[in-house]
């Protein structure tokens, strides 16, 4: 599963000219740029390249190059299902490796709905950007949705190429042969892929070869077995900390508080006396020490205990909601404007609500890591990213090499959530390699992971409402938050133009995207008030919709109340327009046996619509002393056309987990500058004892396929508040929920 990088001829970043500011457009020079991208996949013995995503060796193995990060959401799995589905291929013989590094391989999609939340205007010029510099990247539920359609035309001229070798064969027309678990067959007679692969491979494909109609027969739509369960169970399966290279040394890394301003020194001679300790590397903002093992340099810095200084005021819970609140106060950016909100106001009886959440980390499994080798001029990387192109150019930067010059091998990633997005790692681990001549290991302790992460940024609403004839009539929402597509564009397109133009805008929709909620309200209002907290942020699984959620969702809920009607006819009553969302409302409500949501019930509903698929959960919780206590979640989704559905129930249900987890912790809490939880068993996060009985009810769709990986994640914190209202009475409206 290594990407084989090669020089691609394309215009970098930096060459990225912006005439007259944001507001007029973007100038590229687009006779610089190449019109055509060939495939680099890298052939084995006996192995013919067929095209940017297929091989097939002789020995009848079809491999299938993959775009995207395995994270454990399944693409692996799914992605070469599409192939193998279009292809006619015998699943057994299915295999899978990383895609290298190319245009062909840029996500799109994802590109798309990022610019088109961060800066409308740039929407249109996204996806072509995105292939002009190979931005591939593992993000916004977009993998299917993205490449399904490339998958199935590529098969589809792989299957044409094998069908037009064997019909010269057999002396009869290609169109009238078929491919079916891995044979080319025509009446009575077959051959198998492999036999075809050699010859197939000199053939041009006809312009636009058909595709396969669908039939119960076909793998696309089943639970096939997953192509990276095996060596996950046996323990074969390589992560970034299984690399191991001739020679190669561990590095441990301390990088101080939040707003260190720069190193200044440590007990060295301490340090000197764990055994295995090869060296201390001081540099300006951060010191590793380099070791025979990870414990020993680990201990090392344990006992160096290094100091930073730090200037200005540090980072704090208190300082983080003095932002917030400072922000809201200021004017906001209308990004979402519906109706006439001001004399829908006007004389009106209006509700009001505030909501909070705090940074949240992604507590993965896999703490930060990256394995460098830098020989000849040339810095290999063995890395857990989702961006493989974007830390490419980060590290060149960093180490003042040529792009060309930096190799980078995407691995499994252990449940990221979004994490792999930076490239911080690999860049520390680079420069070690290159200063010490030799491969290094560098892996982030726990505390440092959580310490240094990239969190879901803290955000703050206010919302005001107006009911009228038991339905909302009007909605404003202000919600203060960091511009976080800003801080992801800056990290996805590093020191380029576009990523410049993007900060210089000012208004940030992606900063409240999910805020429009699906309901039919007449006068509707969106406001995005830039806040600077002073904590760094990242991807984060689900993004904003996360909190966005969590404020409309919980704020509908109590609107209900106001309007005297209960919250499931409430919500149905808006949704005259949202059809799959309302099959997902009405389904779950009677599967989960609603019983009106009065207090007492202990149950709460909420909704959400992203990435082209639906969702409705009812939760079921009470309180337990200090503890919030959720015994119950029955999800119903609508994601279209499924691939596979065993995945599919895979991700709703591992992401209601990862919903339930923010909503009850993931928040470590700062104080000057350091975070108050350093592992991560200090984060709250769900135990197996707490988890809570899942039902998922997949609604059978023939809609295009939706995203699913990050869709269960929002809607779970607004159900439990709710529940927990319909427990108690009590409304809990901050995040983390905490119960004292």
């Amino acid at each position: 599963m290594r990407a084989r990088d090669v020089s691609l001829p394309y215009v970098s970043r930096r060459r990225l000219l912006v005439a007259g500011g944001a507001g007029v457009g973007l100038v590229v020079a687009w006779a610089a740029w190449p019109r055509r991208y060939a495939p680099n996949l890298s052939a084995g013995r006996g192995e013919h390249v067929f095209d940017a995503y297929l091989k097939i060796a002789e020995d009848g193995r079809v491999t299938v190059a993959v775009p995207q990060a395995e994270t454990g959401q399944g693409v692996f799995t799914t992605l070469p299902q599409i192939a193998a589905d279009e292809l006619g291929a015998d699943w057994k013989m299915v295999g899978v490796e990383a895609a290298p590094i190319n245009p062909l391989y840029a996500n799109g999609v994802f590109a798309k709905e990022f610019a088109g939340e961060v800066a409308p205007k740039l929407a249109g010029f996204a996806n072509t950007f995105a292939t002009r510099t190979a931005l591939m990247v593992t993000a916004g539920s977009s993998s299917v949705r993205m490449y399904e359609r490339q998958l199935r035309e590529a098969a589809a001229a792989a299957r044409a190429r094998l069908c037009m070798v064997a019909a010269k064969r057999w002396g009869v027309d290609w169109a009238a042969c078929e491919a079916d678990n891995g044979f080319v067959t025509h009446e009575n007679k077959r051959f198998r892929f492999g036999d075809l692969a050699a010859d197939a491979a000199e053939l041009d494909a006809p312009d636009t070869p058909p595709l396969r109609i669908a039939t119960d027969e076909r793998l696309s739509g089943k639970s096939v077995p997953r192509v990276d369960t095996p060596a996950k169970l046996d323990g074969s399966a390589n992560f970034t900390a299984d690399v191991r290279l001739p020679n190669m040394v561990f590095a441990a890394i301390r990088q101080g508080p939040i707003g260190a301003a720069r190193y200044l020194d440590g007990d060295k001679q301490a340090a000197g006396k764990v055994r295995g300790l090869l060296q201390i590397v001081e540099r300006p903002d951060w010191v590793a020490a380099i070791a025979q093992t990870t414990w020993a340099a680990e201990r090392a810095l344990e006992l160096m205990r290094p100091r930073f200084e730090t200037r200005g005021e540090l980072v704090g819970d208190e300082g983080i909601a003095r932002s917030l609140a400072e922000a809201l106060d200021a004017d906001g950016e209308t990004v979402v404007s519906v109706g006439d909100l001001e004399t829908a106001f006007q004389r009106a009886s209006v509700q009001r609500a505030h909501y909070a959440v705090a940074p949240a980390a992604h507590a993965s499994l896999e703490p930060v890591t990256a394995t460098a080798s830098w020989s000849d001029g040339v810095l290999t990387l063995w890395l857990p990213t989702i961006a493989p192109e974007a830390a490419r150019q980060v590290v060149a930067e960093a180490l003042d090499l040529s792009a060309a010059h930096v190799v980078v091998h995407p691995m499994l990633v252990g449940g990221g959530f979004g994490r792999g997005i930076g490239a911080e790692a690999a860049v520390q681990a680079g420069l070690l390699s290159r200063m010490l001549k030799r491969p290094v290991q560098l892996c982030w302790s726990r505390s440092e992971d959580v310490l240094r992460d990239r969190f879901r940024p803290a955000a703050a609403a206010a919302l005001t409402g107006k009911i009228a004839g038991g339905r909302i009539d009007a909605l404003h929402a202000k919600i203060a938050a960091p511009s976080y597509g800003h801080e992801l564009a800056d990290a996805l397109l590093q020191g380029s133009s576009v990523a410049r133009s993007l900060a210089e805008r000012g208004s940030d929709g992606f900063a409240v995207a999910g805020a429009e909620t699906p309901y039919g309200i007449a006068h509707l209002a969106v406001e995005h008030h830039a806040a600077d907290p002073g904590v760094p942020a990242g991807y984060w699984r689900s993004a904003t919709h996360s909190y966005t959620c969590f404020f409309t969702e919980s704020f509908v809920d109590e609107l209900a109340r106001v309007a005297g009607v209960e919250p499931f006819s409430f919500r149905m009553a808006m949704l005259g327009k949202q059809t799959r969302l309302a099959r997902c409302l009405s389904t779950v409500a009677a599967m989960g046996g609603w019983q009106g949501g009065d207090v007492g019930t202990g149950q709460g509903i909420a909704i959400h619509t992203a990435y082209g698929s639906h969702i409705a959960l009812l939760v079921e919780a009470h309180a337990d002393g200090a503890r919030v206590r959720c015994d119950r979640i029955v999800a119903v989704a609508d994601v279209g056309r499924m691939i596979h559905p065993d995945i599919v129930r895979q991700q709703i249900e591992g992401g209601l987990i990862f919903g339930l987890a923010a909503a009850l912790g993931c928040a470590p809490g700062f104080d000057k500058g350091l975070t108050r939880a350093h592992r991560l068993g200090e984060l709250n996060l769900p135990r197996l004892a707490d988890s809570p009985e899942i039902t998922v009810e997949l609604l059978q769709s023939n809609e295009e396929p939706g995203g699913v990986s990050e869709l269960a994640v929002p809607p779970v914190a607004p159900a439990l508040a709710n529940a927990l209202y319909a427990a108690a009475g009590h409304r809990f409206r901050q995040l983390p929920i905490r119960l004292a």
